[in-house]
């Protein structure tokens, strides 16, 4: 979706005074009001009078704007329909009555970074009240490789984040906290669809996988909930099980050694797991559990590292 589209909309100044980048305060305003700030480009029209024509004007980084006949003006933190006003007022000593209308033309001052795994990661407007879900809608959601949680970051000026994981980063700047991806999938708290403000931040990391590789009958990544793991006879399961070909006895978990890129190999004997004879131990994030053949030979260990490319993705698991 292009973050310029859409229609006028008006955000909300909610607190009785908020604070601008300049520094300036503005009243307290309706919730549904639009204020005007710092690279928003606004057209100006007066109606009814042909030989005046202004251009459209883009306020400056001070929230100023200059006008001919009117001169310089302040606009950020007022709404169109006051800047109007102002603008009115000021053309009073040429005008008769004049009427003057300003619009919005292009939206800069209320700028959302959405990150990370999201249909389209960047930087968007918000042009009115939008909670958090309507944000990610505009990133064209979440993709299928997102983690459990998205975080959100806050500058201090906005006040703490209304949710119960809130809380201050280590320079004092920004208020942080994280929302629950299931949280949003399935919409059971409407209180974690928060009032997105200017200048937040959401980034959505990739869930940590665990991959399933070998003689099994659906080989792929498969992902990991939020402080969730998965055991050896899970993953086997949502490989959709073994092959009649497969070495069960013979299975293999491959483990980071560290941070090298090296794997140890933990030998787990899945007939026994499935003969409910030993106990089915957990994978970790990045696991590969490799499931032989008969015939498989060493080699096809060594391969592994080079296969994961192909195997990761072929299924996303959530729960």
């Amino acid at each position: 979706m292009n973050p310029r589209a859409g229609h006028r909309l008006g955000f909300a100044c909610l607190a009785v005074l908020c604070l601008f980048p300049t520094g300036a305060l503005c009243a307290e305003a309706p919730a549904d009001l639009y204020l005007l700030g710092p690279d928003d480009q606004i057209a100006v029209h007066l109606r009814d009078i042909p030989e005046i024509q202004f251009r459209p004007v883009r306020i400056d980084g001070a929230g100023n704007i200059e006008l001919p006949y009117a001169g310089k003006l302040r606009a950020a933190g007022r709404s169109a329909e006051q800047l109007a006003a102002e603008i009115a007022t000021r053309l009073k000593s040429i005008v008769n009555d004049p009427s003057v209308t300003v619009e919005v033309t292009e939206y800069g001052s209320q700028p959302v970074s959405v990150l990370g795994a999201v249909g389209k990661p960047g930087v968007y407007q918000l042009r009115g009240r939008k909670g958090l879900f309507e944000v990610l809608s505009l990133a064209e959601g979440l993709r299928p490789d997102a983690g459990h949680s998205i975080k959100i970051s806050r500058r201090k000026e906005w006040g703490p984040i209304p949710l119960a994981t809130a809380a201050g980063d280590p320079s004092g700047e920004y208020s942080v906290a994280e929302v629950s991806v299931k949280s949003v999938l399935e919409g059971k708290n409407p209180q974690d669809n928060i009032l997105i403000r200017p200048q937040d931040v959401l980034s959505v990391p990739r869930a940590e996988m665990v991959y399933v590789v070998g003689s099994v009958r659906r080989a792929g990544g498969f992902t990991l909930g939020d402080r969730e793991t998965v055991s050896v006879l899970q993953a086997v399961a949502m490989a959709e099980g073994l092959e009649r070909t497969a070495a069960p006895q013979k299975a293999r978990i491959l483990r980071r050694n560290g941070e090298g890129s090296r794997r140890i190999e933990i030998p787990v004997d899945v007939k026994s797991l499935l003969e409910n004879k030993a106990q089915d131990p957990l994978l970790e994030p990045d696991d590969i559990l490799f499931v032989p053949n008969s015939v498989s030979r060493s080699a096809a260990l060594r391969s592994l590292e080079a296969g994961i490319q192909l195997a990761t993705g072929v299924v996303i698991w959530r729960r």
